[in-house]
C-alpha cells in the first residue's frame, strides 16, 4: 500500500460522519456526535439488527458484564491504561444524566453503586494487595495539580481496604472465604443491554441514521469523516492490530426461595482465576473467561462448568438460580491493552475508536469525548493521548 508522505489536512467538523460500528462505541460517539454539530448529517454502518430495536447482538457490548471497574482492575506497569479508565469513570455520571430521557421503560441503565474485590487464597490476597496498593499510588488524571504541585491521587471512595466484618455487612450472601478484601465506591455498573436501548433511542432522538450493510472497504463510504468503530473487525477495514479475545458470560435468573444476590459488584480471584458476579434486575451474570482462539463464539463445557464453580466458592446460594442464558463475545484487543483512538495518521478523514478489549463500555464516555474533539479540532481528554493510533508504528 502507498502511503500518501504529506496527507491532507481533515476538515474541522464535517457535513456527512459515517460511523462504522454500531455497538456501544458506535452508537455513542454518533450520539456525542449529533449533540456537539459537529456534522450536520450522522449515519451508523451496521449489519446486525437482530437485537430489540435494532441493537446489534453480535457485539462484545451485548455480552458483556457492564462494570465501571478501573480501580478494581488495576495492575503495575499499565498506568496508561489505568488514567483512561479513572477519566472514563468520572464522565459516567453525566454522561447518564444526559441519556436518562431516552432510557426505556423498565430497568435502570445503572444496576450498581459498588464494587468488592477479593482474593480467597493467599497468594491471590498477594497479588490483590500489590495491585490495589499501586492503584492508591497513582494520580487521579481529572484532578489537575494542587498547590504543591503535584497530582491528586485516589481516595477512600475510591478504593479503600475492608474487614471481614465490613464486607459481611455489606454482602451478607456472600461466603466468608475472602483473605484480602477492597471496595470501590466510586465503581458499579451498567446494564449492557438497557445502555445499548437508550443509546439507539438517543441517536435517532438526533437525527442519526442507520445503513443496514456491511462495509468491504472505508474507500467506498461517502463522508467526509469516517469514524471506526468496528470492533474486531478494524483489522480488516484500517490494517489495526486488533484481534478477537473469547470471553464467556453466564446470565442467572433468581427463582422463588432463592438467597438474595450480592447488592454490589463483586470481583474476584479463585485459585488465580478471575471472576465477576454483578446484579441485574430480577437475576445476575457471572463472567469471565479469557481465551484466544481467534473468532471462536461457541460456549464451551469447561469454561462453564469453571465459571459456576468459582461463583459458588463466592456465592453459596447461586446454585438455587436459573441458569438463563450462556452467551460469548469476541472483545478486540489491542496489543497494550489501550484503545485506538484518534485521526488515522495516513489519512485524516479516518477517526479510530477501536481496540477496547475488556473496558469498551468503560471507557465509552472518554472514547466519544475523544472522538468528538478530534472532529472538531481540539485537545481531546489528557489521558486520551497515550491512545493515538500511530504509537505502534513510533515504538
Amino acid at each position: 500500500m502507498t502511503v500518501d508522505p504529506a496527507p491532507p489536512a481533515a476538515r474541522i467538523g464535517a457535513g456527512r460522519v459515517v460511523v462504522v460500528g454500531g455497538s456501544v462505541i458506535g452508537l455513542a460517539c454518533a450520539w456525542a456526535i449529533a449533540r456537539s454539530g459537529a456534522a450536520d448529517e450522522v449515519v451508523v454502518h451496521e449489519p446486525d439488527d437482530s437485537g430489540p430495536g435494532g441493537v446489534p447482538t453480535s457485539g462484545a457490548a451485548w455480552v458483556a458484564g457492564g462494570m465501571l471497574a478501573p480501580f478494581s482492575e488495576a495492575w503495575p506497569g499499565e498506568e496508561a491504561v489505568f488514567a483512561l479508565g479513572v477519566d472514563s469513570l468520572r464522565r459516567w455520571p453525566g454522561f447518564l444524566d444526559a441519556l436518562a430521557p431516552h432510557v426505556p421503560p423498565g430497568p435502570p441503565v445503572r444496576t450498581a453503586g459498588y464494587t468488592h474485590m477479593l482474593a480467597v487464597d493467599e497468594a491471590d490476597a498477594r497479588d490483590l494487595d500489590m495491585a490495589m496498593e499501586w492503584a492508591a499510588s497513582q494520580p487521579d488524571p481529572t484532578r489537575g495539580t494542587d498547590p504543591a504541585g503535584t497530582n491528586g491521587g485516589v481516595t477512600e471512595a475510591d478504593l479503600r481496604r475492608v474487614t471481614r466484618r465490613e464486607l459481611r455487612e455489606a454482602e451478607p450472601s456472600l461466603a466468608r472465604v475472602a483473605r484480602a478484601a477492597y471496595r470501590m465506591d466510586s465503581e458499579g455498573a451498567v446494564d449492557n443491554r438497557v445502555l445499548l436501548a437508550a443509546l439507539t433511542r438517543a441517536c435517532r432522538a438526533e437525527g442519526v441514521t442507520w445503513v443496514r450493510g456491511a462495509v468491504a472497504s472505508l474507500d467506498d463510504l461517502d463522508a467526509d469523516r469516517v469514524v471506526l468503530a468496528a470492533g474486531t473487525g478494524s483489522a480488516d477495514l484500517a490494517g489495526l492490530p486488533v484481534r478477537p479475545v473469547k470471553g464467556e458470560v453466564l446470565r442467572l435468573r433468581s427463582r422463588p426461595g432463592c438467597e438474595d444476590p450480592p447488592r454490589g459488584v463483586v470481583r474476584a480471584f479463585v485459585r488465580g482465576r478471575p471472576l465477576y458476579l454483578v446484579p441485574r434486575a430480577g437475576g445476575l451474570v457471572v463472567g469471565a473467561t479469557q481465551y484466544e482462539h481467534g473468532d471462536d463464539r461457541q460456549v464451551t463445557v469447561a469454561g462453564v462448568r469453571d465459571l459456576l464453580a468459582d461463583a459458588e466458592t463466592i456465592f453459596p446460594g447461586i446454585g438455587e438460580y436459573e441458569l438463563a442464558e450462556t452467551i460469548a463475545g469476541l472483545r478486540p484487543m489491542s496489543p497494550d491493552n489501550l484503545p485506538i483512538l484518534g485521526a488515522d495518521p495516513r489519512d485524516l478523514r479516518i477517526v479510530h475508536a477501536t481496540g477496547h478489549g475488556r473496558n469498551g463500555i468503560a471507557l465509552t464516555p472518554v472514547t466519544a469525548a475523544a472522538v468528538v474533539a478530534t472532529l472538531l479540532g481540539r485537545a481531546v481528554p489528557g489521558a486520551a493521548g497515550a491512545a493515538v493510533p500511530d504509537r505502534f508504528a513510533r515504538s
